[in-house]
């Protein structure tokens, strides 16, 4: 848990995309890149790369606050579109329930 006023280290995009290549494409442990890159969280390399295998290096990017423009549009089209997806599913889902329990749905 945070305390207040603690500061937290923040990692640039290059660093993140230089440890998620030493693990894909070179084999290295997260243990060995976070002592290569000088990482003191032992759980960050695993959260970068779910979220690389996720939404691939977009997932990488500083996400705070708003982006007027996104630099690789294509990815986060996709995104959109698997957020979409999921929430048709929930849609269909909750649409059944409805209709097994005998509730009129709101139009």
């Amino acid at each position: 848990m945070a305390i207040k006023g603690q500061k937290f280290k923040t990692y640039s995009e290059k660093i993140k995309k230089r440890g998620v290549r030493l693990h894909v494409i070179e084999g290295w442990t997260y243990r060995k890149i976070n002592e290569h890159l000088g990482i003191n969280d032992p759980q960050r390399m695993k959260k970068w790369m779910r979220k690389y295998r996720e939404q691939g290096e977009f997932g990488l990017m500083d996400q705070r606050g708003r982006r007027e423009v996104y630099s690789d549009q294509d990815r986060y089209v996709q995104k959109l579109r698997r957020e979409n997806e999921m929430l048709k599913k929930c849609l269909e889902i909750w649409m059944q329930e409805v209709k097994n329990k005998g509730i009129k749905p709101l139009k």
